[in-house]
């Protein structure tokens, strides 16, 4: 038994580049759970001037100077970065406080609503939808304390919040001016033979930069489509739902679904079973629509070749051991995990090599 694992052991951790590999994944999954609090903003200037480079790449392409393609770029990043921090966040609290605000009216029209069906159905009684709404008042009045609290609890951090605000787009510059050596640098680390990660290297930097940057592509498209389309049939808190659609995006096949109920309650709350409610719905799942079967093959057609299960159990696994952050980055996460064990050396001999077979 211990020789077999010895031979396994040494089979796998073969060469030394297997070594350096899971070193490299240990230290930044150590330093992400220690400190990742104070790497926030660079994760993020990361992960915006990556997003950036799609921009770089195609002006290159088009045979612009390099300068020149990273002032666009840059441009490009500070009028969407300052623009959703001075427009469109304010707007969404805004809303979002109002909605809170009017939270027990709605919660008494809908009440009202449900009471009509115990005449239809004997399964639910009017005691039930009255303890249903008595712990949903209470929800929202715990709410609003919440709230008041956070905002308390958060004026400490205000400082922090304005560092990080003049950090990320100095970042960000550094990051897109100074790429290559940046790379050159970290590259000084790792052994001169390194097929094994190069292979990871190109697999993620080719399927992840697709994703990425068509992810933040497809949430401002669903997102001004949804605001928009709110703003023309005049829905409440526009701007807040559409905000909601956008993001949803980022968690497949759930965040649809679970961004549909606050979308159609609104709709219900405010206008009742008729036209303009009809009319929401078609519009909302038009939109769900062209994003499933339009938006999102033209984006990713072969950006992420990976099964829906994969993807689903991608997002709860890391999203339930980094919360959000964890959410956002499950399929990239999941996509160099893939491009690992893709790339893994495969013992040589192995005669009719099919495991030797090239991704």
């Amino acid at each position: 038994m211990l020789k077999m694992v010895r031979n396994w052991f040494n089979r796998i951790f073969a060469e030394e580049e297997t070594v350096v590999l899971l070193i490299i994944l240990a230290a930044i999954l150590l330093l992400i759970l220690s400190i990742g609090h104070v790497l926030i903003p660079i994760i993020a200037s990361v992960v915006l001037a990556f997003m950036m480079q799609g921009i770089i790449a195609r002006m290159s392409g088009l045979g612009a100077r390099r300068w020149l393609a990273i002032a666009v770029a840059y441009g490009v990043f500070l009028t969407v970065f300052f623009g959703v921090l001075m427009l469109l966040l304010p707007l969404a609290w805004q809303q979002l406080v109002t909605l809170i605000q009017e939270l027990p009216t709605m919660l008494r029209k809908l009440q009202q609503a449900l009471m009509v069906l115990p005449e239809r159905s004997e399964l639910i009684s009017e005691e039930q939808i009255r303890s249903w709404m008595a712990a949903a008042s209470k929800e929202v009045g715990s709410l609003g304390q919440y709230l008041v609290s956070f905002s308390l609890a958060q004026l400490p951090n205000l400082v922090a919040v304005m560092i990080n605000i003049v950090l990320i787009p100095i970042l960000v510059f550094f990051f897109l001016k100074d790429k290559q050596l940046i790379l050159d640098w970290l590259a000084g680390f790792l052994p001169r033979r390194r097929p094994l990660l190069t292979a990871v290297w190109l697999e993620m930097n080719d399927q992840v930069a697709n994703y990425v940057r068509g992810k933040a592509i497809e949430i401002v498209i669903v997102g001004v489509a949804s605001y928009l389309s709110f703003s023309i049939l005049s829905l409440n808190y526009a701007a807040l739902l559409a905000l909601l659609v956008g993001l949803s995006v980022v968690i497949p096949y759930i965040g649809a679904a679970v961004v549909t109920l606050p979308v159609v309650l609104v709709g219900y709350l405010q206008w009742g079973w008729g036209g303009e409610f009809f009319t929401l719905c078609i519009v909302y799942g038009v939109i769900q629509a062209l994003d499933g079967n339009v938006l999102v093959p033209l984006l990713f057609s072969e950006a992420v070749n990976m099964h829906p299960v994969a993807i689903i159990a991608a997002v709860l696994v890391f999203g339930g051991i980094w919360g959000m952050w964890g959410v956002f980055f499950a399929i990239p996460l999941a996509t160099l995990l893939k491009a690992i064990l893709y790339s893994w050396p495969r013992p040589a001999n192995n005669n009719d090599g099919a495991d030797q077979a090239p991704l």
